[in-house]
This record gives C-alpha cells, sequence and structure tokens, in this order.
C-alpha cells in the first residue's frame, strides 16, 4: 500500500504542484503534468454541475427548510456545493481529489489497496497550510516553490509507504 504522486492544482486549473514518490506510475514529462492538471480540472468542474436528482433534491431541501424553524422562523440551511470528480479507480491506481473551499485541488494518486486515504489527505492540506500558506513569500496561485513543505511532506509520505 503506498502513495505514488502529489499534484496540486490551482482554482484556475494550473499545476501549481506535483512530487512524485518512488516507482509506482509511469515518469511523465512536465508538459503531461500540465495537461493532466488542466484536463482534471475541466473534468471536475463538469462533473461538479451534473446533478440528476436535482428536482428531487430541491424537494427535500424544502422540506427541511420547512421543517427547520425557530418559533416560527425559518432558520436558513447552506446546502453543500457540489463537489464534482472525487476518486477515480483503476486496475492500477486510485485517484483521490480534495478540492478546498477557495478551489485548489490536490489530487492524490495511491495504490488501490490503500487505507485511510482521507486522513492522509488531511494531513497533506494541513502541511500545505502550515508551510505553504503561512509562508509570507509565497503568492497565492503560484507554484509552489517551499523546502519545508517539500521535507515535511516527504517525510509524512515515506511515513506512510514504510508502515506497509
Amino acid at each position: 500500500m503506498v502513495v505514488l504522486a502529489l499534484i496540486v492544482i490551482n482554482k484556475a486549473g494550473g499545476l501549481i504542484y506535483n512530487r512524485t514518490f518512488g516507482d509506482g506510475l509511469n515518469q511523465l514529462n512536465t508538459n503531461d503534468y500540465l495537461v493532466l492538471a488542466g484536463t482534471f480540472h475541466g473534468v471536475h468542474a463538469i462533473t461538479a454541475r451534473l446533478n440528476p436528482l436535482k428536482g428531487l433534491m430541491h424537494a427535500q431541501h424544502q422540506q427541511q427548510q420547512a421543517a427547520a424553524t425557530a418559533g416560527g422562523v425559518a432558520i436558513p440551511s447552506r446546502p453543500d456545493p457540489p463537489s464534482g470528480l472525487e476518486v477515480l479507480e483503476t486496475e492500477n491506481f486510485r485517484l483521490q481529489c480534495f478540492n478546498t473551499l477557495t478551489g485548489t485541488k490536490f489530487l492524490l494518486f495511491t495504490d488501490t489497496m490503500q487505507t485511510n486515504i482521507d486522513v492522509a489527505m488531511r494531513r497533506v492540506y494541513d502541511l500545505y497550510s502550515d508551510y505553504v500558506m503561512k509562508n509570507p513569500f509565497y503568492q497565492l496561485e503560484m507554484p509552489i516553490r517551499c523546502e519545508t513543505f517539500d521535507r515535511k511532506l516527504n517525510s509524512y509520505i515515506r511515513e506512510i509507504n514504510n508502515s506497509r
């Protein structure tokens, strides 16, 4: 059970970070990673708009709105934002996507048998928050060039990959 790679895509669909861990995936060149980021961004946007149960969900939402009252005053509830493509699984790897509220996407490529991917993804996001977003020299939406983030991320992924 292995984490194979991490890709981070900005809200405009641009590749801002990619790192391969080990030899589990075929090596891609930089142009391939750029194409992958842009393509995934487009597919994610389309799948976020797909909602075959919209009429049914709208009726359920209205029922929930009517039920959520306090003293005759309706308490508004905010619906979950559309998620889009979250998991893509093949016979060779699994791709897990975490889309932040700001639109940044984290794509984690793992072995198909990898467990606790949500925990790993959360930890990667925590490292990003601590070492990239708090870095005064980092410019939003630009490629991530932070040595501390790289070191902490490599250490964490090595810990996961060696625990198998």
